[in-house]
């Protein structure tokens, strides 16, 4: 058994798809509708046959009550890991995304969180290595 995909919910498809694909550099997988759905999917470029990504439309009250209910206790809705923290800071920042967290040790890695623009607090994690 394997993790496949996994979902976030956004508050919107279309500026969800250019933030993950345009800003954190990943790919877009699926994107396909049928009436007022869409099934959309990016992946890492790094394994682009890995594990997909669902950017979820918030279109149930329960989504949204969930989605703003992490953002406001401050919770990632999705975790991220590189190898290189510091330099995927400086690439995503560059590209314009607001971080409520620069690079900071933390007990077993070097976390940031950065605000999605859809509702979302992602986390960029280093483990660090011993």
């Amino acid at each position: 058994m394997k993790i496949k995909l996994t979902s976030v919910y956004v508050d919107d498809q279309k500026r969800a798809l250019r933030f993950y694909t345009e800003v954190l550099g990943f790919t877009k997988k699926a994107d396909f509708s049928q009436g007022p759905f869409r099934w959309l999917t990016v992946a890492s470029h790094e394994d682009p046959n890995g594990t997909e990504l669902q950017l979820a439309l918030n279109d149930s009250p329960a989504a949204k009550a969930y989605q703003q209910a992490m953002f406001q206790q401050g919770q990632p809705a999705a975790m991220f890991f590189t190898d290189d923290v510091k330099a995927e800071y400086e690439r995503i920042k560059g590209r314009g995304a607001e971080f409520t967290m620069p690079p900071t040790e933390v007990t077993g890695s070097t976390i940031a969180k950065l605000n999605d623009t859809c509702g979302n607090l992602i986390q960029i994690t280093q483990l660090t290595r011993w």
